[in-house]
């Protein structure tokens, strides 16, 4: 086969996922793959998940392709660059590169001055399969709409690909290009369950700050409740799993959708039980009702911060109440709940810290994740701190994460701000219980104050 697709992602390599085991395939990878199926572009895909660098250049050596296409986030992207570097070798032909994913759209020249010779820049499907040809048949990549690629050392940029209006007409992931069972098996035996993904949607109509809409646009397009339902119940017969994430960024956004949504699961038995993440003002108690009679075990609400004026600052607009509110209505009906707390964002003080941490206190989620704020190329957020910046270390051997700018207080003071918070919300989660180990996380608390203090 003349095109294979690929990723940088080696578990091996992720001490922290080693540690949770909770991987998923790259559902970007199997969309594209499956468009090229149905143009009858036969493809292979080697899946990098459970495998090393070496087995995949193995694989890509006896296949030896002509187009090989990488998917690129920021997580991966060090190992991406690292990759091209060795493909771009007569040892493997000198395939042409081809990169796409959310990271390509704003580091147009860096990717193509690494070794790419392509970037695929939004959405893969139709963009991919006429760049194959266009290099198959040696045409001209002028003509091909929403790619990248030098000319006499000079960036090249086409125009813009015109979004997929009607998703219905995607096929349905390649799955079966993978395989699936690794990642049943290590959900289930780490965790007691299996767990698959699912994407109903493409965009989201929010404008929050710190979050990149690279590939997808700030728009709203959603597959046919109906060919959802009916993916679920293909899902079900061919792997069976015992959850679903759907990987959507607001789940609920349309209650017309989602009303139809349930009819379809429940008309076609494909119920499966489900986790997925939304807005707190898209829910309401006949919607939370409607999730459960469905399946849906767990979900994740989003407010990034507990004061008011953090939310105004990251342009969330929601209110931090009827976030709160929505969580405990939540966890009354019985489905558990999680939400997402982020640190660190400019002209964030103690005192907004203190009421994320009685905002975590009162809503009582089941679960909560804290990262510390880091700008992504292309975002506002990226936008408001760029002359800011005090920390950008090498691009092709960083990432976003590591770009540092001037905020309230010093870096390290944010990395003792999280265990503070987690430390304040873990004793009040456990002093009527387990006072020994409630004391113990007090003692933490008061270490990390100390240590916030010194590092302000």
């Amino acid at each position: 086969m003349s095109v294979l697709f690929t990723h940088a992602y080696y578990l091996s390599n992720d001490s922290k996922e080693q540690k949770i085991m909770k991987p998923y395939p790259p559902l970007g990878l199997l969309y594209v793959s499956a468009y090229l199926v149905s143009k009858n572009v036969p493809n292979d895909v080697f899946d990098t998940t459970f495998s090393t660098q070496r087995e995949q250049l193995q694989f890509i050596l006896e296949k030896s392709p002509k187009v090989v296409c990488i998917y690129t986030n920021l997580v991966t992207k060090i190992e991406v660059i690292k990759l091209i570097k060795v493909l771009k070798t007569a040892k493997y032909n000198h395939p042409k590169i081809v990169l796409g994913g959310p990271d390509v759209s704003y580091n147009v020249e860096n990717y193509l001055n690494a070794g790419a010779d392509f970037l695929v820049i939004g959405e893969g499907e139709e963009t991919t399969f006429e760049l194959y040809n266009a290099i198959l048949n040696n045409q001209i990549f002028h003509e091909v709409n929403g790619i990248a690629f030098l000319e006499n050392e000079k960036v090249v940029q086409t125009k813009a690909r015109t979004k997929f209006r009607e998703l219905d007409a995607l096929p349905l992931p390649n799955r079966k290009a993978i395989n699936m069972q690794k990642y049943l098996d290590t959900w289930k035996n780490n965790h007691g369950q299996s767990s698959m993904t699912i994407s109903t949607q493409r965009g989201c109509p929010y404008t929050c700050k710190w979050c990149s809409t690279a590939v997808y646009g700030q728009s709203y397009r959603r597959r046919p409740a109906e060919q959802v339902a009916a993916e679920m119940k293909l899902l079900k017969e061919q792997y069976n799993p015992d959850a679903i994430w759907f990987v959507d960024d607001v789940f609920t956004v349309s209650h017309k959708w989602l009303l139809a949504f349930k009819e379809e699961v429940l008309n076609q038995e494909a119920v499966i039980p489900f986790e997925c993440i939304t807005r707190a003002e898209r829910l309401n108690d006949d919607i939370l009702q409607v999730l459960k009679e469905i399946g849906c075990f767990r979900i994740w609400i989003g407010a990034e911060s507990g004061s008011q004026k953090i939310i105004d600052l990251m342009d969330r607009r929601v209110d931090v109440n009827v976030v709160k509110e929505a969580i405990q209505k939540t966890n009354q009906l019985g489905i558990e709940t999680g939400t997402f707390i982020m640190l660190g964002y400019p002209g964030e003080t103690e005192e907004d810290i203190s009421e994320t941490i009685q905002y975590l206190k009162d809503a009582n989620p089941t679960h909560y994740t804290i990262t510390i704020a880091y700008p992504i190329k292309g975002t506002s957020l990226y936008n408001d701190i760029e002359d800011k910046i005090t920390s950008a270390p090498d691009w092709e051997t960083s990432t976003d994460r590591d770009i540092d700018f001037k905020r309230t207080y010093s870096r390290k003071y944010y990395d003792y701000a999280v265990s503070k918070v987690v430390n304040e919300v873990e004793f009040h989660k456990k002093k009527s219980n387990n006072i020994t180990q409630a004391l113990k996380h007090k003692t933490k608390s008061v270490l990390a104050s100390g240590m916030m203090m010194l590092n302000k």
